[in-house]
Order: structure tokens, then C-alpha cells, then sequence
């Protein structure tokens, strides 16, 4: 079987499928040399599956039909196939993607700052070096990890493993989730609740919503400004899903409030954001998901997922056009 990677950003492959991942694709198929960075490659014409990451161009069913013949699945060694997936979908391919590996380093991301946030560590650390007595003091009116309430915002690939691992905690968790089932929340040992229960009574809130046109905004001022004190707010979903303004306003409010700011609206300019300079305010540079040698496991889903099709069995990292309509 033919197989061959297909993106515009080369360095990129070397990233994601590294010595071992490269290797164990050769004992599976015929790998075409090089990355492709169009579909119009003649090459490709012989190719049954392509394999892929970010940079995956996009291409219009006619193109596929007439580029790819032979194409019959796709894997995406990365999350969202948002850009590119329904064209190929409707070509009859079958695409397979690696969100669910993006999903666990953003799950231990926010776990550790949900734990770290319920101890006060983040207001505490910038406190201590000036005056540590009073630092000791801040700490003490944080809940700690016991009795503490947290609300997830979300519970797909990314809020259910951190539902998961609160598990292990002595917390109640309180989720939003217009597609969350009883039963699933039973499975996930959370509490279903509105946005604005879960923004008025949370000692921590963690943003794992999807990034979908329903979901820009949807967190409002009168959510944030409900917000308690010592209370802090986490983001690594979306930047668009709040405004920066209303965020900044809910800091200012109540200084004791805090966020840890993974995501931004205008990421490319981060530098202008209206949060830059508040202390009660941490941000970090879209890091949560998968970095390092951390990108190489959602080759490894790919290359599982490849196995399961070979052998005929199921695999929960296919994509269709139905999950598209609630899926990041």
C-alpha cells in the first residue's frame, strides 16, 4: 500500500514523526519519498493514504477526485480538521484525527494549574519575594484542594480527562455542557450546571469549551463579574469565547481575582492586548497543547488508528461529517 505525507510545512513532519514513528510507517506501507506540499503532485496520484499534521492543505472535492484517486483514508497527526475535512469526507476518504492526543497534554496542563490555583500558589509566588509573611497570609484565603469547588466549562476530548483526574480530588466539579448526558456526567463524577452557576460559585473556572461560531462570546461580563473572590479564572480554549475587555474589568474589580491566560483573541499581536501589565493576570504563549517531543504521540494515535483500519476494527479517532457540526 502506497502512502505519502501531504503538507506545506516540511520541518514540520520532522517534528511530528520522528525517527521511530517514520520506521514503524515503513513497516507498514510503501511511503512515498519527501512531503508533498500540493495535491496536484503527479506522484500522489498513486497514493491510497496520506498522512498528515499542520500545514494540511486545503482541497475542493473536484481537486481530490481528481488528485487523489486512489486516496481512501487520511490521518491528521494533529487536533482540529475544521479547515479541510469536509471535502474530502464528501470524496468518500476517511479521515482520522489526533485530537484526542492534543487533548492529554491540555488536560495536565489545566490540572496542574486547577491544583496550583485552589492553593493560591500563583498570588502567593508573586507575593513571597517582597514579603513573605504577607505571601503566607494571601495563601491562607485560598480552599486548597479540599471541599474546593471547580467548574469546566466543556467536557469533550480535553474536559473529561481533567474531570477524570479530578476524580482523585476532594473537590465537587460543576460542568457546562449543553451536550453533556446524565449519564456521562454520572461516568465523570460532575454536576451539571448552567454558566452562570459555574461562574458564581466556582473557586476555580476552566475553559475547554470548542472552537465553534456558537461558542464566540459565549462566556459574558455578568459571568466573570460574578466571579468570587480568590476565585480564578483558567483559559485554554479560546481567546474569542470572552472579551479581553470584560476580562480586564473583572480583574480590576476585585484584585484578588485571578487568570491564567493560555489563548488570546489576536494571538499574532498579543503584545497590544488590554490584559498585558495586570499582576493578577498570567499569561502564557499557547502552550498547552502539545509541545516538544509531545507532538510525536498524535503521530503514534495516527499510526494506531492506520492498525485498527487494517484489521478491521473500530477506531474512536475517526472523524465524520456529523461530529464536525460540535467538534473543535
Amino acid at each position: 500500500m502506497k502512502a505519502a505525507f501531504l503538507g506545506t510545512v516540511p520541518e514540520t513532519f520532522d517534528r511530528v514523526y520522528g525517527p521511530r514513528q517514520r520506521a514503524m510507517l515503513e513497516e507498514r506501507v510503501t511511503l512515498l519519498d519527501g512531503v508533498f506540499d500540493s495535491a496536484e503532485a503527479e506522484a500522489l496520484r498513486e497514493a491510497e493514504v496520506i498522512f498528515s499534521t499542520w500545514g494540511m492543505p486545503a482541497c475542493t472535492e473536484a481537486e481530490i477526485r481528481r488528485f487523489l484517486p486512489k486516496v481512501k483514508l487520511l490521518f491528521y497527526a494533529a487536533g482540529s480538521v475544521q479547515a479541510f475535512a469536509r471535502p474530502f469526507l464528501r470524496a468518500g476518504v476517511r479521515v482520522f484525527s489526533a485530537w484526542k492526543a492534543n487533548a492529554v497534554p491540555v488536560a495536565e496542563f489545566a490540572y496542574s494549574q486547577i491544583l496550583l490555583s485552589l492553593k493560591g500558589y500563583f498570588r502567593a509566588n508573586s507575593a513571597v519575594e517582597p514579603d513573605r509573611e504577607r505571601a503566607h497570609a494571601i495563601q491562607t484565603r485560598y480552599p486548597g484542594g479540599y471541599e474546593a469547588r471547580v467548574g469546566l466549562l466543556g467536557c469533550g476530548a480535553i474536559g473529561s480527562r481533567v474531570a477524570m483526574k479530578l476524580r482523585e480530588n476532594d473537590v465537587e466539579v460543576l460542568a457546562f455542557d449543553p451536550y453533556l448526558s446524565d449519564v456521562r456526567a454520572a461516568e465523570l463524577g460532575v454536576r451539571r450546571a448552567a454558566l452562570d452557576e459555574v461562574f458564581a460559585q466556582c473557586d476555580v473556572v476552566s475553559n475547554h469549551l470548542a472552537n465553534l461560531p456558537a461558542t464566540v462570546g459565549i462566556i459574558r461580563r455578568e459571568h466573570l463579574l460574578s466571579m468570587k473572590p480568590y476565585s480564578t479564572l483558567i483559559n485554554t480554549g479560546r481567546g474569542a469565547q470572552l472579551s479581553e475587555a470584560d476580562l480586564r474589568d473583572m480583574l480590576t474589580a476585585d484584585p484578588t481575582r485571578t487568570a491564567l491566560i493560555d489563548v488570546l483573541a489576536d494571538e499574532a499581536h498579543a503584545q497590544d492586548s488590554v490584559l498585558n501589565g495586570l499582576p493578577n493576570c498570567l499569561m502564557t504563549p499557547h502552550i498547552a497543547g502539545s509541545t516538544g517531543l509531545e507532538v510525536r504521540r498524535m503521530a503514534d494515535y495516527m499510526i494506531r488508528a492506520f492498525d485498527c483500519v487494517q484489521a478491521g476494527l473500530p477506531c474512536g479517532d475517526e472523524v465524520t461529517e456529523t461530529m464536525l457540526e460540535t467538534m473543535a
